[in-house]
């Protein structure tokens, strides 16, 4: 599905070397350097610099390294999607699993919704969360995913192209380390967060994230805030690492076991629920109205 040298390219890069990465792949640095080579002459790139200091990446091996192992993912995806879809009936419902978006929800209401149409089935589909994905996943739900689950509002659904079933309405919490100094308390309130980072996502991501920016920056400006661009572990172990806080829900509580959510005084949430294909398929409106049922019994 993809090219094996970009596996040996991504060992080179970290380890530095040619020696080093021979012995974490079990190979002669001889064929590690034949590969590199063999990569850069099909590729028409100059990967990296060589001089007696060692390796460095160029800046197309930058650039090649940043995708590469989204590829290299994507392309294991497509298999396991692949397999799915030979084994799938018209019944099967694909559920899109991943970090940010735990199908725990759904697994929990599977014997109401079984009860109520016995023959529906589901399978999960895991899969990396990363920028890339989501775009590809959302935008085409239905073709190798029917639904997935998250937190969404009108502006995310316009930016993603899909719809959404609202499950709940979530809390929006914090995250924070096990060891900050506000981890003892059970509930926290504005003033306990003067003079912390607060980590938000980026201005019009979320109309709902949005009112609570506003809301710190007019009437709570001893809360300091720190935007990012995407929730991924990365965030997680940053506001972990930085003993930041972030905004949370508490349907993220395992996704990392360094890291508390805790709920917050303020009134703000943010939907909660089955992100689908604005055209949905008979299958997946018959899975929803399930769920619809489901929920009221």
């Amino acid at each position: 599905m993809y090219n094996h040298q970009l596996d040996t390219f991504i060992t080179v890069a970290d380890c530095g070397s040619f020696s080093k990465a021979a012995e974490a792949l079990y190979i002669t640095p001889t064929a590690v350097i034949k590969q590199i080579n063999s990569l850069e002459r099909d590729l028409d790139l100059k990967l990296f610099e060589r001089s007696f200091r060692g390796l460095a990446l160029t800046k197309a091996g930058h650039s090649l390294y940043n995708d590469a192992k989204y590829i290299i993912q994507y392309s294991k995806d497509s298999v396991v999607r692949a397999r799915n879809a030979m084994q799938e009936s018209g019944n099967v419902i694909r559920i899109g699993t991943s970090l940010m978006t735990p199908c725990q929800y759904l697994i929990e209401l599977w014997p109401k919704i079984e009860k109520i149409c016995p023959d529906i089935k589901f399978q999960l589909v895991p899969f990396e969360n990363t920028p890339e994905n989501a775009r590809e996943i959302l935008a085409n739900l239905g073709q190798n995913i029917d639904v997935v689950l998250g937190i969404f509002d009108n502006v995310m659904l316009n930016l993603r192209k899909c719809a959404a079933l609202e499950l709940s309405k979530e809390p929006i919490c914090v995250a924070l380390s096990v060891n900050h100094r506000l981890a003892s308390k059970r509930r926290l309130s504005y003033k306990d967060l003067y003079g912390e980072t607060l980590m938000l996502m980026n201005r019009n991501w979320s109309g709902y994230v949005d009112a609570l920016r506003d809301d710190i920056w007019k009437n709570h400006p001893q809360i300091q805030i720190k935007d990012f661009s995407f929730y991924d572990i990365n965030v997680f172990n940053q506001c972990e690492g930085g003993n930041y806080l972030l905004m949370a829900v508490k349907r993220w509580d395992h996704v990392h076991p360094l890291l508390k959510i805790m709920p917050v005084t303020w009134d703000y949430a943010v939907p909660y629920g089955i992100l689908h294909n604005p055209n949905p398929s008979d299958n997946v409106k018959n899975f929803l109205n399930t769920v619809q049922q489901a929920l009221k019994s």
